[in-house]
Formats: structure tokens, C-alpha cells, sequence
């Protein structure tokens, strides 16, 4: 359970980014958070594992006020929750397995993490993570070798290696053409319905968080102005949630999408 309790963040050049925000994330859910660029909604994802730290409010993972961590704590906080980003995060010029096997690295003893000899447990578990997103035969290969779809698949499985609670992604399909980013987002419900990790994912294909999730949040200048199931969303909704920008909006990722694809 992830609770926002009057959370508000400001940034030091007086940017407002998040005000007032009161919400509830039950374990399991696949929420999406939509809404214009610099809205919030990097923000709003980031706070939860303290990328960011919020200037008033409180934050809880369960029974843990996120903001009150600190130090190895806030570390041990974060191997609960899975980050994925849009540039991928990955070594391109080793294995597809080495940089899965990076996820186990905070909890090994110094001599293992300076030798980079890992155990056969640790091994194991890395490639039944890659087999968990279809790219088990792609262990051994560089990631340089990989497309863009597979690398985000390689992010995934070091996510999974790590066995979070929740997955936050950010942005995770933005850099993908529209036929790899429905394979990307397959995995992401697989394991959510599989494994009831929950996840929570920025997203701009506004369709595409349609399709996948079953919550939608929208965020405008920093506060949520619409929290409900996918099916109660309209196209009126749409147009508050982006200000009355909606079809704009619409066929500037459409156009995106045409020329990424």
C-alpha cells in the first residue's frame, strides 16, 4: 500500500511540481499517471522512492514514512521497489546477463563486488528473470547486439532479478515504435497479473495506459485531477486532464508514433 497524505513539492527555483496530493495504491494495481509534459507526473513517481523528497506531507510504502529515511536505510528501502526508465540504464558493452546480475550487487560482501564473481544462486535467478520477459536466448549476446524493445526487456528482467514489491517506470515506451511498446507493455501486465507486483507508470501514449492499466491518475500543474478506473475515463476527462488540449495532444503522439514506427 503507498499512501499520499497532503504530499506538496516545490523545487528550489520555486517551480511547484506537486500540491496537495491525497491518494491510495493498493498492492497489485496497475496505475497509469498521464497528463501534459511538466505536469508532474515524473515527479509524482520519483517521490515514492525518494528520487525526489517532498517539501510537506507524508509519503508510506506500508508502514514506512518514506521522507524519515535515511542513509543504508533509505538503500535497503529501494531494493522493495523497481525503477525503470526511458534511456534503458544498461552497460551496452558487456553481457545481457552481467547487467541483470547488477541487481544483485548491493547485497553482496566487498571481495565479491570487487572481483565481480557472482554466486550460482545469483546466476540462476538473473536467467529466469530474462526468461520471465521472453529474452532468456539473448544471456550471453552484448547489449549493444539487442533493439531498442529488447534492451527495455533487459531493464525489466534486472528489475524482477531484485523481487520488488512495486515497479516504477518512468516513461518506460517513449523511445519505442508502437509495435515493440505493445510487446514491452505485454510483459509489464504479465507480471503485474503473475506476480502482483504493482506498478505505476508515467506514460504519454495516453491509448496505450488505456489498454494496459486499470487506474488512471491525472495530473495538471502538479495536482490529480482525475483518479478512477480505466473504463470510467471519457473523452471530456481527457480534455480536463490536459487542459483543454487533449486533441492536440492526441495527434502530437499520433504523429510521433508515425514517425518513430
Amino acid at each position: 500500500m503507498i499512501t499520499f497524505f497532503n504530499v506538496n513539492k516545490t523545487y528550489a527555483n520555486g517551480t511547484t511540481a506537486l500540491q496537495n496530493i491525497n491518494l491510495k495504491i493498493k498492492q497489485g494495481e496497475f496505475v497509469a499517471v498521464i497528463g501534459l509534459s511538466g505536469a508532474g507526473k515524473s515527479t509524482f513517481i520519483r517521490c515514492i522512492n525518494r528520487m525526489h523528497d517532498i517539501t510537506s506531507g507524508t509519503i508510506r510504502v506500508d508502514d514506512v514514512d518514506v521522507s524519515k529515511l535515511r542513509g543504508r536505510h533509505i538503500r535497503q528501502f529501494r531494493r522493495r521497489i523497481g525503477m525503470i526508465f526511458q534511456s534503458f540504464n544498461l552497460v551496452t558493452r558487456t553481457t545481457v546477463i552481467n547487467n541483470v546480475l547488477v541487481s544483485f550487487v548491493p547485497e553482496l560482501p566487498l571481495w565479491r563486488k570487487l572481483t565481480g564473481v557472482f554466486m550460482k544462486q545469483h546466476k540462476v535467478k538473473a536467467l529466469e528473470a530474462l526468461d520471465k520477459v521472453g529474452i532468456l536466448d539473448k544471456a550471453f549476446l552484448r547489449v549493444d547486439q539487442l533493439s531498442g524493445g529488447q534492451q527495455q526487456r533487459v531493464a525489466l528482467a534486472r528489475t524482477l532479478a531484485q523481487n520488488p514489491d512495486i515497479i516504477l517506470a518512468d516513461e518506460p515506451i517513449a523511445s519505442l515504435d508502437p509495435v515493440t511498446a505493445h510487446i514491452v507493455m505485454d510483459d509489464f501486465k504479465r507480471i503485474n497479473k503473475d506476480t502482483n507486483i504493482s506498478v505505476i507508470m508515467n506514460i504519454h501514449h495516453v491509448e496505450i495506459a488505456l489498454q494496459y492499466a486499470d487506474r488512471i491518475i491525472g495530473i495538471r500543474k502538479g495536482e490529480v485531477v482525475y483518479d478512477g478506473e480505466t473504463s470510467e475515463v471519457t473523452q471530456g476527462i481527457l480534455q480536463d486532464i490536459y487542459g483543454g488540449r487533449w486533441n492536440e495532444e492526441k495527434a502530437a503522439i499520433e504523429g510521433k508514433d508515425h514517425h518513430v514506427g
